[in-house]
């Protein structure tokens, strides 16, 4: 088993594995000190982080063993299993069948995009996140060098747009924003001309602006109040919404170079301080350098990611790893500028730090799609070493 596992860690990326596991510590170890200020001394959020996290990390190793491209093959098997869990969740809003609860609204926000399993959620767009990237870099890779004809190009905006539209059905517009990122820029990756580029930024904005005008009631009440509360956070009439952020920015300018240390309970309270705002606690908690540390690692994956990406030996895992660098970018940037009040709060987590267990194991096993494409484009370049 030991020779097993360092012939493993020879083959694989081992600082990118070695950096995610990093973040899960940090991450369990925060939610501690957010139980003790905040949760009554409740460990239940770091508890379930940890099982989360083990079980993510050993699902990443055994996930990159497997050829991305047969991975990528069998989308007709996983695109069937992820969005025949999503699905349901646009019609059945907290419908109960004994223990399970299907389009359950786990935040009171007339968003219906979770199972509850006894006491237990899961969001399945996390898995179809994953079926996504495979899904759509399959159909790049069948279109590649001729993604700007117009037939090519019509099948791979449909491609994602659909589920773009089934996401938003559910109510979870944070995810659905997430997805549209992911689809764009592996459509940039793809080779889409930078005039349609240019053009469809021209068209997205002047369509969204006229439909904004023409039909304000697009937007959910609360939707829209977010938004003014980042334009206006100091009005009184936006208190409710601004409130959390108002705090969240408050944390992170008081936490200093240092912090106020993860144990004393002398914290500024935040609301969902373990979750969509724990980088507001951790900077509060280990000030200016440990949130510093954290973007670091951030962008320490980010970087390696984009890295196995240019190293891949071919187009399909090229798109793989450019879409997985893609959802953690846009997660982090969207969360770090709800933190900042900057931009409106919609629900998006911040990879690997932020609690929630089925977050973190899809989040792996983007991980292991990740090592799959450096492991086997080794194997790849070894083989055509040994052929020479």
């Amino acid at each position: 088993m030991f020779g097993l596992m360092r012939r493993y860690a020879a083959r694989t990326d081992m600082p990118y594995l070695v950096m995610c596991g990093i973040c899960s510590l940090i991450s369990i170890v925060v939610l501690v000190s957010v139980g003790q200020s905040q949760l009554g001394g409740s460990n239940n959020k770091a508890s379930v982080q940890l099982i989360a996290s083990l079980l993510g990390m050993m699902l990443a190793i055994v996930f990159s063993t497997v050829d991305y491209r047969t991975l990528a093959r069998a989308w007709p098997l996983h695109a069937v299993v992820a969005w025949g869990l999503v699905i349901p969740t646009l019609f059945l809003h907290n419908f109960r069948a004994g223990f399970l609860t299907i389009g359950y609204d786990a935040g009171g926000t007339s968003n219906y995009s979770w199972y509850r399993v006894g006491g237990m959620t899961f969001q399945p767009t996390e898995l179809a996140k994953i079926s996504f990237v495979l899904t759509l870099a399959w159909h790049l890779e069948r279109v590649r060098g001729k993604v700007n004809r117009p037939l090519n190009l019509l099948g791979v905006l449909l491609h994602i747009l659909l589920p773009v539209a089934a996401i938003h059905i559910q109510g979870d517009d944070g995810t659905a924003l997430v997805f549209l990122g992911i689809g764009a820029v592996m459509l940039f990756a793809g080779g889409l001309s930078a005039w349609l580029i240019a053009g469809a930024g021209v068209a997205a904005v002047a369509g969204g602006t006229a439909l904004l005008l023409l039909k304000p009631d697009i937007l959910k009440g609360y939707q829209f109040k977010r938004i003014l509360a980042v334009l206006n956070p100091t009005d009184p009439a936006l208190a409710d919404f601004t409130y959390q952020q108002n705090k969240g920015s408050m944390a992170i300018g008081t936490g200093g170079l240092t912090g106020q240390g993860l144990f004393n309970g002398e914290h500024i309270f935040v609301p969902n301080a373990w979750n969509d705002f724990i980088f507001s606690y951790l900077a509060n908690a280990l000030g200016f350098l440990g949130a510093a540390a954290v973007l670091l690692l951030l962008f320490g994956i980010g970087a390696r990611t984009l890295r196995t990406a240019y190293r891949s030996t071919d187009a399909l895992g090229r798109y793989i790893c450019v879409g997985i660098f893609a959802a953690l970018f846009l997660q982090c940037v969207i969360n770090l500028g709800m933190n900042l009040q900057v931009l409106p709060v919609i629900g998006v987590t911040l990879p690997f730090f932020s609690a929630g267990g089925s977050s973190v194991v899809m989040m792996y096993l983007c991980v292991g799609l990740v090592l799959s494409v450096s492991l086997h484009t080794r194997r790849s370049r070894g083989l055509a070493e040994y052929a020479d």
